[in-house]
């Protein structure tokens, strides 16, 4: 996940496989980099891009709200732990 204080600004879209995808769109999450119990967790599970944010490196996240999520309301009021935070590289568009 991507720290509050150290995502600089929010973009529209991503490209993720020649494809653009931006808030609203669905993709699958299939995490690449060291997996937590979350990412064992979402592995396979359908998410919606709620935005599109870079942080001061310059890489590029995705907030994303589980799909299925009971709490997914909370995610898209953006509450803290219902919001995921992944790499371009870790979803595949839908």
């Amino acid at each position: 996940m991507v720290p509050e204080e150290s995502r600089s600004n929010c973009r529209r879209e991503a490209e993720v496989d020649g494809r653009r995808i931006g808030p609203g769109s669905r993709v699958r999450i299939r995490p690449a980099r060291s997996q937590d119990v979350f990412d064992l967790l979402l592995t396979g599970r359908t998410a919606t891009v709620e935005s599109v944010e870079e942080d001061g490196e310059g890489i590029l996240y995705l907030a994303l709200t589980v799909d299925d999520d009971p709490g997914r309301d909370w995610g898209q009021a953006r509450l803290i732990g219902h919001r995921f935070f992944y790499r371009a590289d870790e979803v595949e568009p839908l």
